[in-house]
């Protein structure tokens, strides 16, 4: 009996031998181990990173920011202000020229034909049909128009569209020997006709037309040409745009 007892207990110990083995590999890991077994962590120049948001501003010379820098553009510096508050968005996408009236920019829209996918679109534009003097009646139904394919090229979410209203020239060296009067009331009444429109559609309206109009008292906000708005004044522009733009971009 006392034979057949000590086999079966060496046969115990055999059979606990890679057990013990096991487990005392598996300790040595616990303290030297740096990642979970069955999972694989890419190198940190592998790992994913956000995508940046892309936007598009359609206008006038107001958008590409005639006279100025690059950098001077209300577009510009609106994604400026949003980057600098941990967002992230590409350099602005244009779909602008000068003196070009909403005609003109419909005709752009169709012949560039941009892809619907981007995450904010702003509009401004206006100035150049008062400029011209075509008809407001004209103006309703092409605006009406822009902001329709503003909707769509923002994949058709209305909270991506930001308009803003028609700054008023007559404040300038440019219009001084012109009917300023005559001037700064058409713009109005071209604001009113835009702002219903834009209202209307649920769509953000960005009112920079009485803060234009403090050119009139301070130079350094009028651009070098006599005409259009300097840096200086597009950013006051930049900085109301970045505020209606980043709650929709959180």
């Amino acid at each position: 009996m006392k034979g057949q007892q000590r086999y079966l207990f060496g046969l115990f110990v055999l059979a606990t031998i890679p057990t013990l083995v096991a487990l005392s590999f598996a300790g040595c890991n616990k303290r030297t181990a740096t990642s979970i077994p069955n999972v694989v962590v890419p190198p940190p120049d592998t790992l994913p990173t956000l995508a940046k948001l892309n936007y598009l501003a359609l206008g006038d010379s107001y958008t590409i920011g005639q006279s100025v820098a690059v950098d001077s553009r209300f577009p510009h510096q609106a994604v400026a202000i949003l980057n600098s508050r941990g967002y992230r968005l590409n350099e602005p996408q244009y779909i602008a020229q000068t003196g070009w009236t909403t005609g003109a920019l419909l005709n752009a829209i169709q012949t560039q034909n941009p892809t619907a996918n981007y995450d904010v679109v702003s509009l401004l534009i206006g100035v150049n049909n008062q400029y011209q003097q075509r008809s407001q009646e004209e103006y309703r139904q092409q605006f009406s128009s822009c902001l329709q394919q503003a909707i769509r090229l923002a994949g058709n979410r209305k909270n991506r569209v930001f308009v803003l209203s028609i700054p008023d020239y007559s404040i300038t060296p440019f219009a001084r020997n012109a009917d300023t009067a005559k001037i700064a009331r058409e713009i109005d009444e071209f604001n009113r006709i835009n702002k219903e429109i834009t209202m209307a559609a649920g769509i953000v309206y960005i009112d920079i037309t009485p803060g234009s109009r403090e050119g009139r008292t301070d130079a350094s906000l009028i651009a070098g040409d006599g005409l259009h708005p300097s840096g200086k004044e597009y950013a006051k522009w930049a900085a109301l745009l970045a505020d209606a733009m980043a709650p929709v971009l959180r």
